[in-house]
């Protein structure tokens, strides 16, 4: 994607915002409580998501992804991308996980869940199956005893990303919008957007090949939530 087309589209971020109430929610972490409806707001709300969906697509990982996007869109100060663990939360690997990540039924496979955030505000939560058994002891052991992103743990294995699915969980406009001369313009006044934009799921797999990783990560509502600028 260009620079002249990222600046435009972060610029759609100033009418958007300025139809979005911000407050405080401390059970998640989010900021946007209200949402005006307004068709402009929507139609830029769906270039910010679809921006955002194109550059985790295009790159190997989305911890760096979402720090230089909390970066463009000043979402704090400084914009570093820190995880927080869950740890009451555990999903045991599937069959299919498995097979995806070429292990025995007996080869240990351990599940990190965590929340990345840039500041106060939870951009995304992930859930991660990774072999411990293809990560070097250190990168374990900050896996087992610290908060570190999963891929800034990882970094150093020059790893590649392969998207296995992507879902966007939110369409501001309805399918085929663009063909209605007077396309839903007050449908959906009054009503928030969900606390969910987006869903990745994704395969991390060595440079010769070998899969280490699955994660599933979930991109929240506050991606929109930087500040409102005024002309």
């Amino acid at each position: 994607m260009t620079r002249g087309v990222r600046q435009a589209l972060c610029a759609f971020g100033v009418a958007l915002l300025g139809a979005i109430t911000l407050g405080a929610d401390d059970s998640n972490s989010h900021r946007i409580s209200s949402w005006s409806g307004s068709f402009v707001a929507r139609l830029e709300a769906l270039a910010l998501i679809q921006t955002l969906n194109a550059e985790l697509l295009a790159n190997n990982s989305a911890t760096l992804t979402l720090e230089h996007w909390c970066d463009v869109h000043h979402l704090a100060t400084p914009p570093r991308i820190v995880a927080e663990r869950v740890l009451e939360i555990d999903k045991p690997i599937t069959p299919e996980q498995r097979r995806q990540l070429g292990v025995t039924p007996t080869e240990p496979v351990r599940y990190r869940r965590v929340r990345l955030l840039c500041g106060e505000l939870a951009l995304s939560e992930a859930d991660n199956w990774y072999v411990p058994g293809r990560l070097t002891s250190d990168m374990n052991r900050l896996l087992d005893s610290t908060d570190t992103p999963f891929g800034r743990v990882v970094q150093p294995l020059h790893y590649q990303r392969h998207t296995l699915s992507s879902k966007v969980l939110w369409l501001p406009l309805p399918e085929g919008w663009e063909m209605n001369p007077n396309p839903a313009r007050d449908d959906a006044v009054g009503l928030p957007p969900p606390a969910k934009l987006l869903e990745h799921r994704a395969l991390l797999t060595l440079p010769d090949g070998t899969p280490f990783s699955e994660v599933v990560e979930t991109y929240t509502i506050n991606v929109l939530a930087f500040p409102v600028l005024r002309p």
